[in-house]
């Protein structure tokens, strides 16, 4: 078994550590006997989504995004029918609100990929927090790190859970990240994936699920010491404030 995982303009979208993301998705691949490859596309690329299993849309500042927002326009008809057929995608912070038709900023509107119904607006000052999630997806929680001056606003998307500590989306409605068909967008950065092991391990199976026709019981990977951090960020934050 292989699998292909497209990391998407990593020069302008890494702020927040976005290759340990990728380290991580190859790693837990690699352990299991899984063939693993990462293609990194720069701007002038042409891509080829039908090559690829998992796509990274990471992180940027409100300018980077600005200066990919033409290239978008050019990949959405092949990213949105990519997404339409099940394509794995994970996009984090930046990338999640590129998911939506726009983010409207001070310095003027960035046009989405418009592949999943949600939008953003800037909001006064920034939700910098750690953040804790229980999401029905998995038994574990989801935690991680949130930096943002968007408020993204997923209508009547399903969110990735309900924040337990943090802001998430907006601040105000007590979710966080979206998730449509297989794609998952959340602000939960840090990076994300080391953090969140049974997200990884989502990702990838729906991958090979996609890819192979089939179900595939995943070998289980020692991730003790995963859960012991998760686990200590729980208490930290959620615990003690019950």
């Amino acid at each position: 078994m292989k699998l292909t995982i497209g990391h998407l303009y990593p020069d302008l979208l890494n702020l927040y550590g976005d290759r340990g993301n990728i380290q991580c998705l190859m790693r837990r691949c690699q352990w299991r006997g899984i063939e693993a490859e990462t293609i990194a596309f720069e701007l002038g690329d042409k891509i080829d989504f039908s090559r690829l299993d998992i796509v990274l849309l990471g992180g940027g500042s409100d300018r980077e995004q600005m200066l990919v927002c033409e290239k978008l326009k050019e990949i959405q008809p092949d990213f949105k029918k990519y997404v339409e057929d099940g394509g794995v995608v994970i996009a984090i912070c930046g990338g999640y609100q590129l998911l939506g038709k726009y983010y409207k900023t001070d310095q003027g509107t960035i046009t989405g990929l418009d592949l999943v119904d949600l939008y953003t607006e800037q909001g006064e000052g920034r939700l910098i927090s750690n953040i804790v999630l229980k999401s029905d997806l998995f038994d574990m929680p989801v935690v991680g790190f949130e930096n943002h001056g968007g408020r993204t606003c997923i209508n009547n998307c399903k969110p990735l859970g309900k924040v337990l500590y943090g802001s998430g989306n907006d601040g105000k409605t007590g979710y966080e990240g979206v998730v449509y068909k297989n794609v998952i967008g959340t602000y939960l950065h840090g990076p994300l994936l080391p953090k969140n092991p049974q997200l990884a391990d989502l990702l990838i199976s729906r991958a090979l699920e996609k890819k192979y026709g089939k179900k595939i019981e995943l070998e289980k990977l020692d991730d003790s010491e995963e859960q012991e951090a998760n686990s200590y960020i729980f208490h930290r934050f959620v615990k003690n404030e019950g």
